[in-house]
């Protein structure tokens, strides 16, 4: 017998654009959720970003992949009445308006609740619902920056004067999409468990909140000691040695030998056994007093040698270590290709895709990428026959006014 995917038969209806919503949602479609993507009928923002090719996004293929896309115009009393029919057939809706915008567009959570009481509601804003500053536009940069991060990812002070590095993807987004869809997975237990209340419920998702939950001791430091964490470069501020170092034939290596046996293992593969022995390294306090002095000489080291020798010796000694992977790393390498990580999809846009596969693994019931990023308003003509009970001719009538595509 087959077994279903985690979240079959939980359906989600998103409106939301741009990054967290969607990536909140795309998490909940991984898992097997019937998600409803309602678009506006320019389609989503994101069906522009990164590479294009003939006018389509690579990173939509995987963006909106397992979403059924019905494109309203959301401006239209039609599209409202629409939403509302297929809000009383869903269990949870995402958004990522500014705080207040749904209500302004007659979709408040109140007029939501009135066609499904236990619906869940999942809010992603800038800043939260509540506060002096719910009302301020934010993207997932903004979150980076407030949420303390984009602070540290930079070069230590004073090595350069360009501006601070950026994580290369929308990491304040996608967090605060993670959050949102554990958010969720909560309210949904407190709402069906065995003694559930079957309450709807709303969950509130700040994308500085979210980047700022990550801060590690940032905070408590700050408010015991007064000290303000800088940047590290490639380093941590809390782990020695942890950090990336050259290789002969021009690549990074990342080591993270911060524990005493993994330090004295360095220690001996780097013929220094006695700095395992010696005060200024003895311990991780120590060690992360004299990183840099450390790092140096791990990086002569290091320096010496190839890439392959140095994964050979390091891994031999079972120490952690990595390669900086690029795009083309990760595509090939054997044991994202073994744990289906790296898969290809069939996008009828596109042809074979590259997908990175649904996280977290299920043993018992394996996700399945079912489809890619539909096109706009791909699902319309089934979700309004199923979900709003339209007649062909209905829907006809709404395209020709320009409430759906």
């Amino acid at each position: 017998m087959e077994l279903r995917p985690p979240l079959a038969g939980l359906r989600v209806l998103e409106i939301g654009h741009f990054v967290a919503a969607p990536f909140c949602t795309r998490l909940l479609g991984d898992l097997g959720a019937d998600v409803i993507k309602v678009e506006p009928p320019a389609g989503d923002p994101v069906r522009q970003w990164g590479e294009q090719i003939a006018g389509r996004s690579l990173w939509w293929s995987i963006h909106g992949r397992n979403k059924r896309s019905i494109a309203l115009d959301l401006k239209t009393s039609e599209a409202k009445a629409i939403v509302l029919k297929i809000v009383a057939h869903c269990d949870v809706l995402v958004e990522n308006f500014r705080p207040g915008k749904l209500d302004a567009m007659g979709l408040g959570p109140e007029t939501l609740r009135s066609v499904r009481p236990d619906l869940v509601i999942a809010h992603i804003s800038g800043y939260g619902q509540t506060g002096p500053y719910r009302d301020r536009a934010a993207f997932g940069a903004i979150g980076e920056a407030v949420g303390g991060l984009r602070y540290l990812t930079n070069h230590p002070p004073g090595a350069t004067n360009l501006p601070p590095v950026r994580v290369g993807v929308s990491i304040g987004d996608s967090v605060a999409g993670l959050y949102a869809a554990f958010g969720l997975a909560a309210a949904l237990w407190q709402r069906d468990r065995g003694q559930g209340d079957g309450r709807g419920r709303s969950v509130d998702v700040a994308l500085t909140e979210s980047i700022f939950s990550l801060m590690e001791g940032m905070l408590p430091e700050f408010g015991k000691l007064g000290k303000i964490r800088q940047p590290s470069g490639g380093g941590i501020v809390t782990a020695a040695p942890s950090n990336a170092y050259p290789t002969r034939d021009g690549n990074w290596l990342l080591i993270a030998a911060n524990s005493e046996p993994l330090f004295a293992r360095l220690a001996r593969l780097m013929g220094r056994p006695h700095l395992a022995s010696n005060p200024d390294y003895q311990g991780n306090v120590a060690r992360v007093r004299n990183a840099a002095t450390l790092d140096s000489m791990i990086g002569d080291w290091t320096g010496q040698l190839e890439l392959t020798e140095l994964q050979c010796q390091l891994n031999h000694a079972d120490i952690p270590n990595a390669k900086v992977y690029t795009a083309e790393d990760c595509a090939n390498d054997e044991q994202y290709r073994f744990r289906f990580m790296v898969r290809e999809v069939e996008d009828p846009a596109l042809g074979k895709v590259l997908h990175p596969g649904p996280v977290p693994h299920f043993l018992e019931s394996p996700n399945a990428i079912r489809w890619s990023g539909p096109d706009i308003g791909q699902h319309s003509d089934e979700i309004l026959r199923e979900l709003a009970d339209l007649d062909d001719e209905q829907i006809s009538s709404l395209r020709c006014k320009g409430v759906v595509r």
